[in-house]
């Protein structure tokens, strides 16, 4: 899928690829609904839109949902596009599958940036508040049988993350693929500003699926 990236826009890497195969092995057609929140480009949406979904696909920048339209229009594909945080433009709504790659840089601001491109990976001291956000509203979003599928960096907690899932009722909650390497140029650029330790060479960028209850 070839997309475009209006300035200020992230533009895809290897993790949002990862996730978009891994939507590709999920039993979609046209009666699935699928939420993508933290679009960026609309790769996720647009993956879904492609394999017949009904696709949504939030964000809190109006370029990045301007973004997802041009792409969506370029491919023939439709994707509704709503402006928010994490769940707040669908409240209410369900879907059977929810799909993320959230912001999970850490950094030296307390919170998340209010505006610029590093909104698209900046996510507070830890990288998780945008993570733990998703976590803690996808059971409330998910039809019965439903899924999430999220993405992140070891860095931030797989462990983590799997048991925080499970404490709001998601059930067979497992890392399903993951690939190990060096830190990327963002994780890197922090480490630089002293927020990553100088001794981490390495991270585990994982999906973590957790399912609601049929």
């Amino acid at each position: 899928m070839r997309l475009l990236t209006l300035p200020g826009v992230f533009a895809p890497i290897s993790d949002s690829w990862m996730l978009a195969e891994a939507i590709r092995e999920e039993p979609l057609d046209a009666q699935s609904r699928v939420l993508d929140v933290c679009t960026g480009s609309g790769l996720l949406a647009l993956t879904a839109a492609d394999c017949g979904a009904a696709a949504t696909a939030t964000d809190v920048s109006r370029r990045a949902l301007l973004t997802v339209r041009l792409n969506a229009f370029r491919a023939g594909l439709h994707v509704r596009t709503l402006r928010g945080r994490t769940f707040e433009p669908v409240a209410g709504e369900r879907f059977d599958l929810i799909v993320s790659n959230p912001p999970y840089v850490p950094s030296s601001r307390r919170g998340v940036p209010a505006f610029g491109a590093c909104r698209a990976w900046e996510a507070g001291y830890d990288g998780r508040i945008v993570l733990d956000a998703l976590c803690d509203g996808a059971v409330a979003h998910l039809r019965p049988g439903g899924a999430l599928l999220v993405v992140h960096s070891s860095l931030i907690g797989i462990d983590r993350t799997i048991e925080r899932l499970r404490r709001t009722g998601l059930v067979d909650v497992e890392v399903t693929a993951s690939v190990h390497g060096p830190l990327g140029p963002l994780m890197r650029a922090q480490q630089a500003a002293g927020t990553i330790p100088a001794d981490i060479d390495e991270e585990d960028v994982a999906i973590i699926r957790a399912c609601s209850p049929a």
